[in-house]
């Protein structure tokens, strides 16, 4: 997943971007040297989010979040780009292929063959 960090005002302009990656963790690329604290954002320390999807069924509250996982990333640049007063927006990195339902015409071999080659 990627994150792109920017001024509200020009959205256009991306001053860093954050990676998260399953097996590399997360790293942040500043692109604008004018931005105090944006080399703090992915400093490894928890953070507490408040998001019920976060906690089990039927309780309420915060969550505290550890670093490496995916919703930390998502919370960390979220709670702390906020103090620096700029925002962030995530994107999907490149997806292709997968599995395919309506292409069940084929069989297995080929669509390994297939989602390989590509």
């Amino acid at each position: 997943m990627r994150a792109e960090i920017y001024r509200s005002d020009d959205a256009d302009r991306v001053l860093a971007t954050g990676r998260w990656s399953r097996g590399g963790g997360s790293t942040l690329d500043v692109a604008a040297t004018d931005v105090e604290g944006l080399d703090r954002l992915l400093r490894r320390t928890p953070v507490v989010a408040r998001d019920p999807s976060l906690l089990p069924q039927g309780s309420r509250g915060e969550s505290v979040l550890q670093p490496d996982s995916l919703e930390w990333f998502r919370a960390a640049l979220i709670t702390r780009v906020e103090t620096l007063g700029l925002s962030v927006r995530f994107v999907a990195e490149d997806v292709r292929n997968g599995w395919d339902p309506a292409a069940n015409y084929r069989r297995f071999r080929e669509q390994a063959e297939r989602l390989a080659s590509s």
